[in-house]
């Protein structure tokens, strides 16, 4: 296995003052000021269980050209760059940089080529240290959804050559049956069912890193297309389509951010009374039997994310 785990998530958001102060002010999470790129200009950092989240303006030179909001790159931290660029290039998937660059706060990095990390921008990246505190409502990251084209190929590079273990995998689907009623005044009422008919679905994968997963997400049939959007709670169809859109749109890559939490109905209540606008009012089911709500994305500057309660592993 490449390194000990996720080192930080980068997120893009329209105001990145106004995501750290909600960031701490309202989901309890412990701020560090980092130099980023080796320039004085500090970002905030955020540490979330063992890894951290880190906030950037669209046009930070330190994520390079055309940035869009959202999660934008992972950093898998590695004790020694150097045996970690000779581990991955000898699993077939080269190093971009011939040198280590700047990171963030005195940590060096090397990008993995992105044309062999199927849409996931990944870097190695030297330990960033981060000043931690006591877990408040917000235990973790639980995972980072990835829209995938090809869960095969997601798992090849991350489990199969990164050396990531392959946690669990599951196909979500959401179905129709359609129930017929015959009602006669002499014969009473007879009723059939339909074989079931699938509306939506997804295959998912989680690859475990760290202390959090890569969610890939596969659309289950092309055909199955999800009502156009969102404007009441989530659905496995809606979140179908999603996945479907953006993979349309952007191409595979980094789709969300999903926070592990105690109790997602008093967070939801706790978010609610704060004014953040909520895609699910109400937790529904999520993968691996777990209680899940999304927030819409204006809530934190343009980023998909979503709360889960479950069991500890």
């Amino acid at each position: 296995m490449v390194g000990w785990g996720l080192a930080y998530a980068a997120l893009v958001v329209t105001d990145v003052e106004a995501v750290a102060a909600a960031l701490a002010r309202d989901f309890g999470l412990r701020r560090t000021d980092c130099a980023a790129g080796g320039r004085e200009r500090r970002v905030p950092v955020f540490a979330v269980g063992a890894s951290g989240l880190a906030l950037f303006a669209p046009d930070d030179p330190f994520l390079g050209h055309g940035a869009r909001l959202g999660v934008h790159h992972i950093a898998v931290e590695v004790p020694d760059l150097a045996a970690a660029a000779g581990q991955v290039t000898l699993a077939g998937i080269p190093v971009a940089h011939a040198e280590p660059v700047p990171g963030m706060n005195g940590a060096r990095r090397l990008l993995l080529a992105p044309e062999a990390t199927v849409g996931v921008r990944t870097y190695l990246s030297e330990p960033v240290p981060l000043e931690r505190s006591p877990a408040g409502w917000v235990e973790r990251i639980d995972h980072l959804g990835v829209a995938s084209a090809d869960n095969g190929a997601g798992l090849d590079v991350f489990s199969g050559r990164l050396g990531f273990p392959l946690e669990s995998m599951q196909t979500d689907l959401e179905v129709r049956i359609a129930i017929e009623s015959f009602t006669s005044d002499r014969y009473g009422v007879v009723c059939h069912a339909r074989p079931p008919e699938p509306v939506g679905g997804l295959r998912v994968a989680f690859v475990t890193v760290g202390d959090c997963e890569l969610e890939f997400l596969q659309d289950v049939d092309p055909h199955h297309r999800a009502d156009p959007a969102g404007l009441g709670p989530g659905t496995t169809k809606q979140d179908q389509g999603a996945i479907a859109r953006f993979v349309a749109s952007r191409g595979p890559g980094l789709h969300h951010l999903a926070l592990k939490v105690r109790d997602v109905d008093a967070a939801l209540a706790a978010l609610g009374r704060a004014g953040y606008p909520l895609i699910d009012p109400v937790a529904r089911p999520g993968s691996r039997r777990a209680r899940i709500a999304f927030l819409q994305r204006q809530s934190l500057g343009g980023v998909l994310v979503h709360l889960v309660e479950r069991e500890s592993r």
